[in-house]
């Protein structure tokens, strides 16, 4: 059965994720069914509401009824349902989302890095949301999210290069209604949500209130503690109002405030490679001197027994205030906004039950402040525009702390050290650690515009434009204690090339200008085809997490700033409707070079620590077709969609080495022409809804209601050196659900994620030292539950 649906699933290709509305419009109807067909899909991708079938560019998106019937409340759970949309997330902190397979390249804890900035933008309510680890959090009272691909830097306050992710929650409503969620199942999965909306004075004001719980026992269990792992503890709260003193004038206050507090993000044994140093230094020679062997080889078995605390604190939110001041022929809009993003978090970054670091972590905080002003011309005319301003400021603030233990000698430097073969004494890192602080800003200022050209009925040339300056400071400070004190040189060299204080400050200061130019021809009232070029520019950035090591482990100073990347994009395409509207398809073909591409490399010439560290890979190249659909029919609706994407590295002459070539004297590797890391070259999804509609006597109506999705992705590599141990194979995930929806206002569903109990690895990291031991996140096994809605 399960090969059988799994078949038929990916066998349909380009039919593609949920259909999606722009307002409310998209509840149920009286009987509790969805409305039954095709309806148009409004957006704001351009600033303003428009159909996204008339809106020329590749773009995805989901509106609160299939968020809500796919049990989607995260990025994360949004990949299944977009697929040219990739999520890695090791823990919350360092997470990563690529669209295409561009934007960031942080796809392990090793490469984590504040001074990177993301090439996809994520926007909630219009707001920009610096820091990928806010992405992590779960969603609160969605109305939309459009996930837009290729450069938006003409059309969006901050720049972005990749993409965009634009979440649009619900406005407070001046009739009264309220909404509630209870759904629980395996594991103690439990999640609670809750809305109410309702005027505040007269219909002038109007309040909004929405919360969601979510908790889940961990998946992970430690044979060493008893605990289970990686669980799941969010709470949620967002407040509204909601101001129209008349028809022109609409002021809208958000505050929001979101918390995660768990015992994770633990990682299991995966597999161990083999490299081309001394035997005594790879792991199998390694784990048999230390009498060692992990609970399991099988990562599906969720074993661990680390023997360091586990745990991650961290939470954000925010004030914001947007105004739209219609005042005829144009909109001006305001968006002012403060933001601030706290973490921590216990690691056993050793991932073993042996005593080889016991404390790593990085306490962080921080603010940020945003104000863009944008006008909007009003109305169909031959010519319409948008053109803004913003300001963006961003602190960063860091206290690295780094602790080893009792075997991290014996583990990282074995028997004897430097070329007169000095023994290592057992205790020689016994409690030496590092701790610094670190200080990254960021000023940002922007004006940008955009044209329509209406040349002739159904022929529209757009032209944008955008200059960003962009200033940057960073200040890095880490010193050394505590250890095995001596005054032996060679052991004193061992212990600072594991680990070593730097100081240093980075200064960037640059201006660029990006723009794109669009073609757009209405073929008739059901058909249009579009071709498009971009350029976009990523500033220049810091690195925040230490710098490479010279042969004298002196840092390389010449590392600390890289330069900005380069984006030429062109896209084509065509959106159709066909059969009376029952269909919609959509297609498109792409390309994207990177110059200076900006990357997280790693050092794993360094003894101890991978260093990651920011650098310019000369060119990247991205290609690739990506088509969506949506078929209705009455109560019967199929939605999926297909990626094909290309990524290479096309010239990359110095990059990190893989695992299987490395000796004791490895710095770089030749990475031309291999693939792109983190990038599936095939993703699909596909997604089905049916309800049936049934009246039980002359006074009870409702309708049983079927939902399922599922997402198909092949391998792909896991990690920047592109080894042939860290590679990530391909996977099916699929969600279902099956319940009644009373013409009475309740719901009742039976739920399963992951129905098939599908096993894969979601993100894998190489073990400090270079011992060979690659770990792995796997996937969350299947939860089986129960939901109840209802609505007021």
């Amino acid at each position: 059965m399960r090969k059988l649906l799994s078949g038929l699933l990916a066998g349909t290709g380009i039919i593609m994720a949920a259909p999606a509305l722009a307002d409310e419009a998209s509840a149920p109807d009286a009987t509790g069914a969805a409305s039954g067909d095709a309806e148009p899909i409004l957006v704001t991708a351009r600033q303003r509401v428009e159909d996204a079938q008339t809106v020329p560019t590749s773009l995805s998106v989901v509106n609160a009824l299939s968020l809500q019937r796919s049990y989607t409340v995260n990025i994360q759970q949004l990949t299944t349902l977009v697929p040219s949309l990739n999520y890695s997330s090791a823990n919350p902190r360092n997470t990563a989302f690529t669209i295409r397979g561009l934007g960031s390249s942080v796809v392990a804890v090793s490469q984590a890095n504040d001074g990177l900035e993301n090439g996809v933008g994520f926007y909630v309510d219009g707001v920009y949301h610096a820091r990928p680890a806010t992405a992590a959090f779960d969603f609160t009272d969605i109305d939309r999210i459009e996930v837009l691909r290729g450069p938006q830097g003409t059309l969006f306050g901050k720049n972005t290069t990749a993409g965009a992710i634009n979440i649009v929650s619900r406005l407070p409503e001046f009739k009264p209604s309220a909404t509630q969620e209870l759904s629980y199942g395996e594991k103690n999965f439990l999640q609670v949500k809750a809305t109410a909306t309702a005027p505040l004075i007269g219909d002038t004001v109007a309040w909004r209130l929405s919360g969601q719980i979510t908790r889940r026992d961990g998946v992970i269990h430690n044979v060493r503690t008893a605990q289970d792992l990686n669980g799941i503890n969010t709470q949620a709260v967002r407040g509204q109002l909601l101001i129209q003193p008349d028809a022109t004038l609409r002021i809208r206050v958000i505050a929001d405030f979101t918390n995660f507090d768990a015992n994770c993000c633990a990682q299991v044994y995966l597999r161990v490679g083999t490299s081309l140093r001394a035997a005594s230094k790879q792991y199998a020679a390694l784990a048999a001197a230390a009498h060692y062997s992990p609970p399991s080889t099988n990562p599906y078995d969720r074993l661990t027994d680390i023997d360091a605390s586990v745990g991650a604190k961290t939470n954000e939110g925010g004030v914001s205030i947007n105004t739209d001041w219609n005042f005829g022929p144009a909109t001006l809009t305001s968006i002012s906004a403060w933001r601030f993003w706290n973490w921590d978090a216990s690691n056993d970054r050793d991932y073993t039950g042996l005593q080889i670091q016991t404390t790593q972590h990085i306490p962080s905080r921080q603010d940020q402040f945003s104000q863009e002003l944008r006008v909007a011309s009003n109305g169909e005319h031959r010519i319409g525009y948008v053109a803004g301003l913003y300001y963006f400021r961003q602190k960063l603030t860091g206290h690295p702390i780094s602790i080893y233990g009792s075997y991290g000698a014996p583990w990282l430097l074995g028997a004897t050290t430097g070329a007169s073969a000095t023994p290592v004494p057992s205790n020689l890192l016994d409690g030496y650690g590092q701790s610094g602080d670190t200080r990254f800003v960021t000023d940002s200022y922007a004006a940008f515009a955009e044209v329509n050209w209406r040349i002739v009925p159904g022929l529209v040339a757009t032209g944008g434009v955008r200059y960003t300056k962009e200033v940057k400071d960073g200040d890095y400070s880490t010193t050394v204690f505590g250890g095995l004190a001596t005054t032996n040189a060679a052991l004193i060299a061992a212990k600072l090339s594991v680990l070593r204080p730097q100081s240093y400050t980075a200064h960037d200061n640059n201006g660029s200008v990006s723009g794109r130019a669009n073609l757009a021809w209405q073929i008739t009232q059901r058909i249009m085809a579009y071709v498009s070029w971009a350029r976009g520019y990523k500033s220049g950035g810091i690195n925040m997490s230490g710098l490479p090591l010279d042969s004298s482990n002196n840092p390389v100073l010449s590392t600390a700033v890289i330069r900005p990347e380069r984006h030429d994009s062109w896209e084509a395409g065509v959106k159709t409707r066909l059969f009376a509207e029952h269909l919609m398809l959509n297609a498109d073909v792409f390309q994207t070079k990177v110059h200076n591409f900006q990357s997280t490399i790693v050092d794993s010439s360094q003894t101890v620590a991978l260093r990651g560290y920011l650098a310019n890979i000369p060119e990247v190249t991205v290609r690739g077709v990506e088509a969506d659909a949506a078929f209705h029919l009455g109560q019967f609706t199929l939605t999926g969609a297909l990626s094909y994407d290309h990524g290479v590295y096309t010239s990359y002459p110095a990059g990190p080495c893989p695992l299987e070539v490395q000796t004791s004297s490895t710095t770089a590797c030749n990475l031309t022409g291999k693939p792109l890391v983190g990038l599936p070259k095939w993703s699909e999804t596909l997604g089905l809804d049916w309800a049936l509609p049934i009246k039980i006597g002359a006074t009870r109506s409702g309708a049983i209601a079927l939902h399922a999705d599922t997402n198909w992705r092949t391998s792909y590599n896991g990690d920047p050196s592109l080894s042939q141990y860290t590679w990530i194979d391909g996977y099916n995930l699929t969600n279902a659900s099956i319940g009644w929806r009373s013409s009475k206002g309740w719901e009742i569903a039976v739920f399963a994620r992951n129905l098939f109990n599908s096993n894969y690895i979601q993100n894998l990291t190489v073990q400090a030292g270079n011992s060979g031991l690659i770990l792995g996140t796997p996937s969350d096994p299947r939860v089986i539950g129960v939901t109840f809605r209802a609505r007021e």
